[in-house]
């Protein structure tokens, strides 16, 4: 079974969904557009498929790489097609399965270039699938880059009527920061001839990657030390934007609003992702040193992600834009965590049980606010077809006495975003913050603040969209019907079984956690 191309067989199945549904053509009849909407919600679901098979075929007590591929491609250049996954990266494969779906569901309403912009979404799934498996540089930015065209089109083809600026400035910031990640990888290859993360990986531990660079680049007039800290600036940039972490965030904002809602579910749901996913599998094993020299800098960053975030989700008036500022905010904890478990300890037993317990929270707070940030822009995306493009805090009132189920679902996604016990969002947070109160006590309790705002702003979307005086104007909205019900139940289920069973996910990654944390030599 391990033989056999799993991971590649993976990877393309989204890019032969897209040729297919790309294939129907630009006919506008509405039978055409409904087939490339069931064939791309098919190919979503074979993939979903595939992902379950690994899940199910994965050694959950091994933090090892498995389902490995590796050929050799480009000897010379040290690049190889090499991909394989451990418990984030099969937890991100999941994650990512369970989105584009339900981005697709969330786009069912469109009615332009229908075949384009399924197609499309498959294509990024491609590139996201990518990014999470493959394991020398080379290949991973291939992927990597590759994923910015189809989300540029997704925004600027079919969003709002800022789409255009908005598009460009998630293309430009993006952009700039994927150039300082390649600059910074370049003079390592150039030092050392080798693309391979678990390569260099090895180089950094053994303290020999960055002598190495100074060695080989005749950067003399440098230190090594100021040599590898401009190497990780690059790197730490690339990421940085694409988490988005404050002060690299403004793109985000409109980039979300003005996309349609459907992509703006790819977009949190699994498209940030990538930045978490480069600080966990690059940043923290190539450069965790170097990130260990500015700790408390980047404490502040993460603090500064929480707070500023939540407190600007506060004053917005558009739901898209509420949402935005708070997946910043969520985000922000999987850095403090991140960032938390760089304390030096000195090899104490106890606060090495508290790396383990952020970390772990890490993983499950990025599975659970995709799950979550997902579907509260599903119920978004709902709305506005209800109510002709409305998503304003002020257009809406009293709307549980004639959608009281829509209300109900929307509120457990809303506690759920707010980390109420029994549901996902709690599990995570409270993991992140029990490991990095002992670690980092003061980043720790002022980002508590972040939840404080992030309580004032959810429970104000409950009392101003469904409580209080029934707005006449929507006297007659209709609830959901059998068919949304049906949709949302697996999402909401989900949300209740980590909420009551974190073990399911936590069980997966454990092994990988444990690896990742004694990798680091503080």
């Amino acid at each position: 079974m391990i033989a056999f191309p799993w991971i590649t067989v993976l990877t393309s199945v989204p890019i032969a969904g897209a040729l297919v549904v790309l294939g129907i053509g630009g006919g506008v009849g509405e039978r055409n557009k409904n087939l490339a909407r069931g064939l791309a919600l098919a190919f979503s679901f074979l993939a979903l498929g595939l992902t379950l098979f690994l899940w199910h075929h994965f050694n959950s007590a091994s933090g090892a790489l498995q389902f490995q591929e590796r050929y050799p491609w480009i000897p010379a250049l040290g690049v190889e097609y090499r991909v394989g996954i451990d418990g984030l990266g099969l937890l991100m494969l999941l994650l990512t399965s369970i989105v584009v779906p339900i981005g697709m569901l969330a786009s069912w309403q469109i009615q332009e270039r229908v075949p384009l912009y399924f197609s499309l979404v498959l294509l990024l799934q491609a590139c996201l699938f990518g990014t999470f498996t493959a394991l020398n540089f080379f290949h991973w930015f291939i992927f990597w880059e590759l994923s910015l065209i189809p989300a540029f089109f997704l925004i600027k083809l079919w969003g709002g009527p800022r789409r255009t600026s908005a598009a460009t400035q998630f293309l430009v910031y993006t952009m700039v920061g994927s150039i300082a990640l390649l600059l910074a990888f370049l003079a390592i290859f150039l030092a050392t001839g080798k693309f391979d993360f678990i390569d260099l990986a090895g180089l950094a531990q053994n303290g020999q990657l960055m002598p190495a660079v100074v060695r080989n680049l005749g950067w003399h007039r440098f230190t090594p030390e100021h040599v590898a800290l401009m190497i990780f600036a690059g790197a730490f940039l690339g990421f940085a934007v694409k988490v988005p972490l404050v002060p690299f965030h403004t793109w985000l904002p409109s980039a979300y609003s003005e996309a349609p809602t459907g992509t703006t579910i790819l977009l949190t749901g699994a498209m940030s992702k990538m930045g978490l996913y480069g600080f966990l599998r690059i940043l923290l094993p190539i450069f965790g040193a170097e990130m260990q020299q500015v700790l408390t800098p980047l404490l502040w960053l993460a603090v500064a992600t929480i707070v500023l975030s939540a407190y600007a989700a506060l004053v917005q008036k558009d739901l898209k834009r509420i949402f935005a500022y708070s997946s910043i905010n969520h985000l922000g904890y999987c850095l403090l965590g991140i960032f938390a478990v760089l304390k030096f300890t000195g090899g104490d037993v106890a606060l090495t049980a508290e790396k383990y317990a952020a970390m772990n929270g890490v993983l499950l707070q990025m599975f659970n606010h995709g799950l979550t940030a997902a579907t509260l822009f599903w119920f978004v995306a709902m709305l506005e077809k209800r109510s002709g493009g409305l998503r304003g805090l002020n257009d809406f009132g009293g709307l549980r006495k004639v959608m009281p189920v829509f209300a109900g679902l929307m509120g457990i996604a809303l506690f759920s975003s707010l980390g109420l016990p029994g549901l996902n969002g709690f599990v995570g947070e409270f993991l992140i913050f029990k490991g990095s109160f002992p670690l980092a006590t003061w980043a720790a309790a002022l980002s508590v603040f972040g939840l404080l705002a992030t309580a004032i702003f959810i429970l104000g979307i409950l009392q101003r969209v469904f409580s209080g005086a029934l707005n006449t104007t929507w006297a007659a909205m209709p609830d959901l019907t059998t068919g949304e019900r049906l949709a949302l139940a697996p999402a909401i289920g989900l949300m209740f079984a980590l909420g009551l069973y974190p073990q399911w996910v936590l069980a997966v990654v454990n092994s990988t956690v444990m690896q990742m944390v004694q990798q680091l030599k503080f």
